[in-house]
């Protein structure tokens, strides 16, 4: 993979540590690229992490040798999200597109020698940006979770559904004999 600097997350680059010392126990052909990118990165807290720069999780719309723009979500593992909607940074591809900025580009061999060229047309998504957004609106302004409205409330004498209502006497009520 060659390329300016990459910047990633504290958290990125912990995943891609993790990630380096289980592909060396195997040989993996990867282990360069990993070693590449941990070694040439710019480390930054997520709480800085500029919105345009590629983190795990983010929403990303790229080409590869100036084709169709393809978007994908950049994850950790494979089996997160609908097939075909992801890209996981255990490929050639998502490795080299974690830590880019809108704008940039990189070119990565693949393993048959082929070079590739990658441009990042835009970040859609990043979750340290939208999780800044939300901390920075005002109590006012921050919403119910997942947009749920209390439209109706229970009077409180109704049970929920399954619970067995206990026994209710009134004043004119004999108890029977068990109270004697």
């Amino acid at each position: 993979m060659t390329g300016k600097n990459c910047c990633l997350t504290t958290k990125d680059f912990a995943v891609l540590e993790v990630m380096l010392e289980r592909r060396r126990a195997f040989a993996d052909p990867m282990v360069d690229m990993l070693e590449h990118k941990l070694a040439n990165a710019d480390l930054v807290s997520i709480d800085v992490v500029e919105p345009d720069v590629v983190t795990l999780n983010s929403r990303v719309m790229f080409c590869i040798d100036a084709g169709p723009a393809e978007t994908r979500t950049l994850v950790q593992n494979e089996v997160r999200g609908p097939v075909g909607s992801s890209l996981s940074i255990a490929t050639r591809r998502g490795l080299c597109i974690l830590g880019l900025a809108q704008g940039q580009s990189a070119i990565i061999e693949q393993a048959d020698g082929r070079h590739e060229s990658i441009l990042i047309k835009a970040v859609l998504y990043q979750p340290e940006a939208a999780r800044r957004a939300v901390k920075e609106k005002s109590p006012t302004e921050v919403r119910r979770p997942y947009g749920l409205t209390l439209v109706y409330s229970a009077a409180a004498d109704r049970r929920p559904l399954g619970e067995t209502a206990g026994m209710r006497q009134t004043e004119d009520d004999d108890p029977g004999p068990s109270a004697a």
